[in-house]
Order: structure tokens, then C-alpha cells, then sequence
């Protein structure tokens, strides 16, 4: 989606939109996940062996989710989202800022952003330090979309039409590659869970 709304005319100010939102999602969510780890129930032994059971179910889950994805991949998008990505650019700051938040919505941002709740939690540390995890947690997640956006206003002739070509790529691809992504993190998180 980020390559979309790089492509348009007013990406300068979509873009920055559509990463703040972005940002401010991701660390909600993730926030919201941690602090909701932190209170479950039990005693310190009670607790880390529920947080494992967690982290290895919100990782089974990512797996499905990524062979679903992989499954459902070749089926043919209907015209009106493809529409409605192609026009997010055009309708204004807020709506994209909206959308950068709402995305953290979805199921798999969910997860991802469950398993380093539970992850956080799982270290026990302080506040301040949770703190940090949120916020090392939020970059991390969201370079993907803030990396492209400031590069693109930095250099958009050089970008932009790299940006064109890889929009037909991204188009046809990104259901293979986001399938697998959330196959690789969700073994990863049910690792985790079993090692923990």
C-alpha cells in the first residue's frame, strides 16, 4: 500500500500522513498487548508458563494465517479495492492518517503485535524498559513503510520511477511474500514460546 500512495502526486503529504498513523498505531497496539500480558493471572511460574502457551497459539495462528494466504493467493482481487488503493493517495491527509491506524487492525498486526506484548512481558522488566521494547518494537515494525516514505521525499526523481516498476511486481507477489513472511515469523514466535 505504501507504494501507492508514494506513486501519487501528493505523496508528501499522504506519505507522512499514512507513517504517522502507522507509528502511533503500531505503538498503541503493541502497548495495549503488553499491558494486557502483564495482567494476566497467576503467580511468577503460573504466568511465564501461560505467556509460553500464549506465544506458541498467537504463533500456530500467524503460521495458518500465512498458508491461508498462500492458498488464497491466486484467486483475482475484485476491481473496486484495487480502486480504492489506487485512489487512497487523492483523498486527503486524515483518511490516510485513518487508514495508517486502522491497518494495525488487521489480524496479522494483531498477532504480531500479541506476540511482542507477550514477549516484553515475558522479560519482566520495568516500565521504563517496557517502554523501550515498545518503542524498539514500533521501528522496527513500521521501517518498512517509514524507510520508503522519507526516501521517496528525499529523492523522488530517483525513486519514483523505481517505485512505478515495482508496483506491478508488488501487485502480482505481494500475497506469496506476505504469506510467507507470516509462515517464517510464525515459527519463529512458536520457537520462542518453547524455548521460553
Amino acid at each position: 500500500m505504501t507504494i501507492f500512495i508514494l506513486i501519487a502526486e501528493s505523496r508528501n503529504h499522504s506519505g507522512s500522513a499514512f507513517a504517522v498513523g502507522t507509528v502511533l498505531g503500531t505503538f498503541t497496539v503493541v502497548t495495549i498487548a503488553t499491558v494486557a500480558s502483564q495482567a494476566l493471572p497467576g503467580r511468577p511460574r503460573q504466568h511465564d508458563a501461560l505467556v509460553e502457551k500464549l506465544l506458541v497459539t498467537v504463533g500456530i495462528a500467524m503460521v495458518l494465517m500465512g498458508v491461508v494466504t498462500l492458498v488464497r493467493r491466486h484467486r483475482p482481487k475484485p476491481a473496486k479495492q484495487a480502486g480504492w488503493i489506487d485512489g487512497l493517495a487523492s483523498v486527503g491527509t486524515i483518511p490516510v492518517l485513518g487508514v495508517g491506524l486502522a491497518l494495525n487492525l488487521r489480524p496479522k498486526s494483531l498477532l504480531l503485535a500479541a506476540a511482542a506484548g507477550l514477549g516484553i512481558s515475558g522479560a519482566r522488566l520495568n516500565l521504563e524498559e517496557n517502554f523501550v521494547l515498545a518503542i524498539f518494537y514500533t521501528a522496527l515494525a513500521t521501517c518498512t513503510v517509514v524507510g520508503p516514505i522519507v526516501a521517496t521525499m528525499l529523492l523522488p526523481e530517483r525513486l519514483v520511477p523505481r517505485l512505478v516498476r515495482a508496483k506491478g511486481w508488488m501487485s502480482r507477489h505481494h500475497s506469496t511474500v506476505g504469506g510467507v513472511l507470516t509462515i517464517l515469523v510464525g515459527l519463529f514466535v512458536i520457537a520462542l514460546g518453547l524455548e521460553t
